[in-house]
């Protein structure tokens, strides 16, 4: 008998859409994949500005992520929309920065649990994901593996509680 339950929808936010958030989609993808969950997730990615629309994500996130078998260059930079309060089961946020914006940004009534990205890891101090924009390569490889255990931490925590 197929599995009937809802499918559990996403969304990873970021400034521009481009290192943070794509990194953070792209990994989770991931995992539900060598989990075979596929089927009971939407996920996806966006930024709190527009400026990076349409555009891939940057280069040396690419290369980070395909290092570890995860691709992500296929995807495209988007903004948060209103929308997305009610199409998303959950909005994470990369950093604090995100996390206060895509509050005051919220309708006042919304579906979507808004919470940030680390907070399942409750093995670290960290809370945020730093921006690796300005930097180089080793940040982006600093990233990527806090989005990694981010990552592993939010499955978890979303398998027990969705009895998954």
């Amino acid at each position: 008998m197929p599995n009937a339950s809802p499918v559990i929808r996403i969304l990873f936010v970021c400034t521009g859409n481009i290192c943070r958030s794509p990194t953070a989609e792209g990994v989770f993808r991931h995992l539900v994949d060598k989990e075979g969950l596929k089927d009971r997730f939407q996920i996806d990615s966006a930024g709190t500005d527009s400026y990076h629309a349409g555009q891939g994500p940057d280069k040396r996130a690419v290369k980070i992520a395909k290092k570890y078998g995860v691709s992500i260059g296929h995807q495209l930079a988007r903004a948060l929309t209103a929308k997305d309060y009610d199409t998303y089961d959950y909005i994470f946020a990369m950093d604090g920065g995100h996390f206060h914006e895509l509050k005051e940004r919220a309708p006042a009534k919304h579906k979507a649990q808004i919470q940030m990205f680390l907070s399942a890891c409750t093995h670290i101090d960290k809370q945020e994901v730093p921006d690796p924009w300005y930097g180089d390569e080793k940040d982006f490889e600093q990233v990527f593996g806090l989005v990694n255990e981010g990552a592993q931490a939010l499955l978890k925590k979303i398998r027990e509680e969705r009895n998954l």
